[in-house]
């Protein structure tokens, strides 16, 4: 009887939190700090159990931080790209220092399918963006671009930032070494950082109606919630 192939991405959040510096790698120990970690690297051991135990033919990545189309905001990029255009405040938790590695995400998917037609079956790959950023540098770049393409006076966007109180589990760093995907299967991130949240810019000011549709309605309470003021 043949078995179909199970494929596992899940994000880079299982391996807890890094200090200034280092990597994780494929053998990094899993060291999730919240809850919501937790059941992804939950599901991890799951398939790994079944490939170990019955030889159920499996392949899984982890990836780091996302990016780009279609992205809902509640996450930081498509949330202040929502705010800028609106004038509202672009909430940051705690001081902004929290580092993330960003993946523009149709290198994600370009990744995901080189290894699920390449890679070896029973193997964890890690995909990251080889482009770690404080969060604060981040808005304070995206700022700048909206707003050059609002037509805006240059700090006006970074005018809006203020700061809220830091998510309970924040992993203060992550970083992903994507090394063994490079060196077996040839796959490299194809966007700088600066042109892929401009790509990404243009998107979300392009598609104002979706943007707005998905804004409505209850996110407004789950916004009001996780974003309130310290």
């Amino acid at each position: 009887m043949g078995f179909a192939l199970s494929f596992l991405s899940v994000f880079c959040e299982v391996y807890g939190s890094l200090g200034a510096t280092g990597f994780f790698t494929e053998t990094t120990a899993y060291d999730p700090r919240s809850p919501y970690s937790a059941s992804k690297a939950s599901s991890d051991h799951i398939v790994r159990a079944f490939y170990h135990t019955y030889g159920f033919p499996v392949k899984i990545s982890n990836c780091s931080n996302n990016y780009g189309p279609f992205h809902f905001p509640e996450k930081l990029i498509p949330l202040c790209i929502h705010n800028i255009i609106n004038n509202k405040s672009l909430p940051i938790y705690g001081k902004g220092e929290n580092i993330r590695d960003w993946l523009y995400v149709e290198d994600h998917v370009a990744a995901i399918d080189l290894i699920f037609h390449k890679g070896k079956t029973g193997e964890t790959y890690n995909i990251g963006g080889h482009n770690e950023w404080t969060n604060i540098d981040l808005v304070k770049e995206l700022c700048r671009q909206m707003d050059e393409k609002l037509g805006r006076e240059k700090g006006a966007s970074e005018k809006l930032i203020t700061y809220v109180k830091d998510r309970a589990g924040h992993d203060l760093r992550y970083a992903i070494d994507a090394t063994k995907l490079k060196d077996e299967l040839g796959w490299m991130p194809s966007l700088q950082f600066e042109e892929g949240l401009g790509k990404t810019i243009d998107w979300y000011l392009n598609n104002g109606e979706w943007l707005n549709h998905v804004t409505s309605g209850d996110y407004q309470s789950y916004y009001d919630k996780q974003y309130h003021k310290r």
